[in-house]
This record gives structure tokens, sequence and C-alpha cells, in this order.
């Protein structure tokens, strides 16, 4: 996407929403990298830490629909912030812990009010709010951070924990976020700057009860919601919590584990960028619904890794593709059958669920190892409810799109 001078602001936005979004999602992913070196080191269980996971996801949850209807209303920068700040804090206390409490209120209480601000819902807001034309390319670039920013970050955490230990990561992950918040501070727009989300929330004067009831009663909201909340559970549930300990658990180390894992997420930033590009250009429903079908027949290979490192490479390319390429399709649906005028509302409220289902994964991967010393319960229930959510989103009817606001609560 080329930029002009006079789209600076959407530039800087679209830039460094991919830093921070880099940064919070390698922060959510350390958990999993250093799951089982906390479960030998403090005798954890694995219940204990995906259950340290899940809390986490359901903070996040709680806090994501309060997070966008204040970026409906005042902008992205003050939340972006906020969540960067808990995020920095959250990062030392937990390098800083060795009591499994401090580490749970660390992580799954200070991180995850970050976790949940420095979301892909506010980021799509944002880039909503402040690029005019190929929105859709423009989020699928900006959200990309979210997993285009692992396949440095992650390794680069695994090789100082192997060289190192676990805290020194969480101390860099610190160390990063702090000086985003400088940037973001200094360069991030201060107030809202598209013409017609601003003349759209002019037109909407609704309480946050009154949006709400007519963002639920909405067929387009109910669907989307429910998809995404399985979407969490194929995606940050299960393989975010659990593919590196799942790797482990094949017999490979951490540095071969994480580099799948840092193939997988480079992987995804193309496949975000392209499902961004393609949302601007196709029915919108179809491709939705083609990734989430596509993403459940992934799972299948995953069954079969065993101890082939080759197999899980294949695993971590085609599920890359379909990872979150969901996310910049979603939120364009989400502006144009909800409303721009309540899009980080209504995102938020999807972007609950989708942490819902996430937390649902991560609770139950953990659990389902303690008491089978296997995953494979969790890999089919992913290839069911990832071809259910396909056929979800077929249900969805295609609307033009265009610059204009789309019709709020219609």
């Amino acid at each position: 996407m080329t930029f002009t001078a006079q789209n600076r602001t959407a530039a800087l936005t679209v830039g460094l929403s991919f830093v921070a979004l880099a940064l919070a999602f390698s922060a959510r992913a350390a958990l999993g990298l250093v799951m089982p070196i906390l479960e030998q080191e403090f005798d954890w269980s694995r219940s204990f830490t995906s259950g340290t996971a899940a809390v986490a996801l359901l903070v996040m949850a709680t806090v994501a629909p309060f997070g966008g209807r204040l970026v409906d209303k005042q902008g992205a920068r003050a939340i972006m912030l906020i969540g960067l700040g808990a995020l920095a804090t959250g990062c030392f206390i937990v390098a800083l812990s060795s009591n499994a409490v401090v580490f749970f209120l660390a992580f799954s209480g200070i991180a995850a009010i970050g976790f949940g601000l420095v979301a892909t819902h506010v980021v799509s807001t944002a880039v909503e709010q402040e690029v005019e034309t190929k929105r859709g390319l423009a989020t699928g670039i900006a959200t990309s951070g979210s997993t285009g920013g692992q396949f440095v970050v992650v390794p680069l955490l695994a090789l100082l924990i192997s060289v190192f230990d676990w805290r020194l990561a969480f101390v860099a992950l610190g160390i990063g976020t702090l000086a985003i918040m400088g940037l973001i501070h200094r360069w991030f727009p201060r107030k809202i700057v598209s013409k017609d989300v601003l003349d759209e929330d002019k037109g909407n004067s609704n309480t946050l009860r009154q949006d709400l009831v007519a963002i639920l009663k909405l067929p387009a909201f109910q669907i989307l919601f429910w998809s995404y909340l399985i979407c969490g559970y194929t995606t940050t549930g299960v393989i975010e919590t659990h593919f590196l300990p799942y790797a482990a658990f094949c017999g490979f180390g951490p540095v071969p584990s994480a580099t799948a894992y840092g193939l997988l997420s480079a992987i995804n930033l193309a496949g975000m960028i392209f499902a961004g590009w393609l949302t601007d250009r196709m029915n919108r429903p179809l491709l939705l619904g083609l990734i989430y079908m596509l993403r459940g027949l992934t799972f299948l290979i995953l069954l079969n890794v065993g101890a082939s490192f080759e197999t899980l490479i294949v695993f971590s390319v085609l599920f890359g593709m379909v990872d979150y390429s969901t996310v910049p399709v979603t939120a364009s649906l989400v502006a144009s059958h909800i409303g721009r005028g309540v899009m980080g509302l209504s995102f938020g409220l999807i972007s609950a669920g989708h942490q819902i289902g996430a937390a649902a994964g991560a609770y139950f991967g953990g659990l389902l190892y303690d008491l089978y010393t296997q995953y494979s319960i969790v890999w089919w229930s992913s290839i069911w409810l990832a071809v259910f959510a396909g056929v979800l989103v077929f249900l969805l009817k295609e609307k033009p799109l265009t610059n204009v606001p789309a019709e709020s609560h219609a």
C-alpha cells in the first residue's frame, strides 16, 4: 500500500499499531514458550499454567468492549498507552516472581489488561477512523503485527531462554514495550480524523445500553460473534497456548519449536495482508467461510506430526495462511454490517467472544493433557468447530463495499 505525504497520519497509525501488536502478542506467546520450564522449576501443573493463560483471556474479554467503546468516542491513542503501560508492568513483575500467586496476578491480571487493550479490535477501529481508502488492506497490514513480529521476537526470546533464563525474556519484553509507548505518545493521532466516522457518530447519540441492545439484536452480530468465539478456540486457545508445549511433547527442543512457531507467524503475516487485500475485492462472507474450512483441515496434519519436524513445518506453513487472516475480513464485516460509528464497541464484544473461546481452548487443552497425556481430543474438536464456523459465516449476505458510513443498528 502506498502512503502519500497527505496520508502521514494513516501511515503512522498502521506502522505503530503493527509494532505494538507484535510486542503484545509475543508477550502472550512467551507463556507457552516457558510453560514446560515453569512446570519443571516450580513444580507447577499444566492445569495451573494453562489456567493462567485462560484467566488472562477472560480478563481480556472483560476489558475489550470498554476499550472499544472509548475508541469509538475518543480515538485509540489513550487506550493504547494505558494498555502498553499495563503490559510493561506485568512483564517486569513476572520476571521478578517465583510465587505462583504473584505470577498469576501479574500475567493474568496486570499484563492481561494490556493484552485486552493493545488488541486487534482497537487497531482495526483506529484504521477505520484514520484511513480513507483500501481499508481492508490497511487493516490487514496493521493487525498483522499480532503475528508478524513474533517470527522475529519469539525466536529471540527462545534464544534468551536457552542462553540465559526465562526471566530475562520478560525483562526484554518490558523494555521493548516502554520504547513503543514513547513513540505512540509522540506520533499516534490524538483524535479521530476520518470525516465519515465523525458524521456517523454525530448521528448516534444513543447511550451505551441502547447501543448494546441494538447491536445484540442484529443477526450479523450473532453470526460474527459465535464464529469469532470458535476462531479464538482454534487459534489463541489451542495453538498459541499449546503449540509449543505440544512440540516439546513430540520431542522437539525450545529452539526448533520456536523456529516452527516463528515460521507460522511469518506466514501468518502474509496471510493477514493477503486476506486484507482480498477483503477489498471479493465476497467477504465467502472468503471468511473458506478460511475457517481450510483451518479445520490443517489440524489433520497436526494430528500426524509424530517425531517428524518436516510435518511440523508443513503444518506451520498451512495453518499460518489461515490463522489470523480472519481479522481483517471480520473487521470489514463489522464495519459494513453493524456500523462504523459503533465499530469499537461491537468489535470489542465480538473480540470478547474470541477470548472466551480462547480461554476454553487454553484451559481444556491443559486439562485434557493432564488427564490423558496427549492432545488428540483437542485437535479433533478444533477440526469440527472450525468447519461449523465456516458454515455459520456462509449465512451472511454480502453488502457493497463503499466509504459511505454503514447504517448503524440496521
